[in-house]
């Protein structure tokens, strides 16, 4: 959908005040499935449409003034295989940032993203997806925390050992024991929880044990789009006690319900020939393209995603929202947000709609980098009464775990 020339200016002069603090952005795993972690074949200094949803120039004239880049790794990587492809995420995002430093500030606190803010570059933070990340073990937990890592998703599409996933069958009813745990260890580093991915018993798990606020890196309204993945009613609800803050993201099948039953037909188009369906190499694609092309895909739009925030808002209240777009991690993107230059025409939606300008800061910027400040808050309470738990699977879980 095309806006008013008002309206886009006006959310453009909006955000080169209050940038948007995106929740998650999968480029790292793009540069490693389409160029190796090779920086110089995709250089994100140069124009790269058509090959990456993300690159420098689109990040500003999207005006993005903070980054959750995502260290994610696939759930069929398992255990050490796991952790050293995460590491290899992370290693990715400090050459992207020794790479472009006049575009990009290394962020570890509230205060570093208000830094680059001042700066005019883009606060970068890390986000680890998926809790089979740190092998339940709590000392790799600290080492991601130590290497920049600043939330971890509880679960990505499969169950962890202590925690249920949203797309997965039920294992533990939502956190075990040593799951709490890892909670419990979070809040005491100062580590957001982020319960996008997860079942809804996680989440209502992870609200019962969290004494700091939780985020939804990348997750949209239930109630709007019944998708698994989406956020029930009843857990939006209680984000205004826990502080937290729930981020839209922009996937068409998370946020159109028509998209919903046509992604289940494609990805099992996608595994019939032999991709797994997360697959966005250009072998892949041209499979999605023909599949496509025999059944067209149901059209998501700026306003699709502004029906979402219209919910949330409604039921967790402006101080409890933000965005997270996924982008480089999913393969079709809404009409009009088609890549990180898009966020304009969202935000000139939601002022066509009436939201104010204030609201919209708290939307864009103010949320999220509140949420992290309340995170480091807790920590420093937390760890002025306790030291780092050693606590193990087995031990929590049982022999068998």
């Amino acid at each position: 959908m095309t806006k008013l020339p008002d309206s886009l200016a006006r959310a453009r002069a909006l955000l080169a005040e209050f940038p948007v603090v995106d929740g998650h952005n999968d480029l790292p795993w793009a540069l490693r499935e389409k160029a190796g972690y090779d920086l110089d074949l995709l250089d994100i200094a140069d124009d790269q449409a058509g090959r990456l949803h993300t690159d420098l120039a689109r990040l500003r004239s999207g005006g993005v003034g903070a980054q959750f880049w995502s260290v994610y790794v696939r759930t069929d990587l398992a255990g050490d295989t796991a952790v050293s492809a995460t590491l290899e995420q992370i290693d990715c995002v400090d050459r992207l940032l020794a790479r472009h430093p006049a575009d990009l500030r290394r962020a570890l606190t509230a205060a570093d993203m208000e830094a680059a803010r001042a700066e005019g570059r883009v606060a970068s933070l890390m986000g680890a997806e998926g809790g089979h990340s740190i092998n339940n073990s709590l000392a790799t937990l600290r080492a991601l925390y130590a290497l920049g890592v600043r939330y971890m998703t509880l679960t990505h599409n499969d169950n962890t050992a202590w925690a249920d996933s949203a797309t997965d069958s039920p294992g533990v009813g939502g956190l075990s024991p040593f799951g709490h745990e890892v909670v419990r260890e979070m809040n005491r580093l100062g580590m957001l929880v982020d319960l996008s991915h997860v079942a809804a018993t996680t989440m209502r798990a992870a609200l019962d044990t969290s004494v700091a606020p939780v985020i939804f890196s990348h997750s949209s309204a239930r109630a709007v789009c019944d998708h698994p993945r989406n956020i029930p009613d009843d857990v939006l609800e209680r984000l205004p006690a826990n502080g937290g803050v729930a981020m839209a993201t922009f996937v068409p099948k998370f946020v159109l319900q028509a998209a919903v039953d046509w992604t289940l037909a494609a990805d099992d188009n996608m595994r019939a020939h032999g991709f797994h369906h997360l697959d966005t190499t250009p072998e892949a694609m041209k499979v999605h393209a023909a599949f496509e092309e025999r059944h067209p895909r149901p059209v998501a739009t700026a306003a699709t995603v502004a029906d979402h925030l219209d919910h949330m808002r409604e039921v967790a209240g402006i101080d409890h929202i933000g965005i997270g777009g996924d982008y480089d991690g999913t393969a079709f993107t809404p009409d009009g947000l088609d890549d990180v230059s898009g966020y304009p025409n969202l935000i000139a939606e939601l002022l066509d709609r009436g939201w104010s300008d204030a609201d919209l800061a708290k939307l864009t910027w103010r949320n999220a980098v509140r949420v992290l400040g309340a995170a480091e808050d807790v920590a420093r309470r937390v760890q002025a009464e306790r030291g780092p738990s050693i606590a193990t699977l087995a031990e929590l879980d049982g022999a068998g775990s």
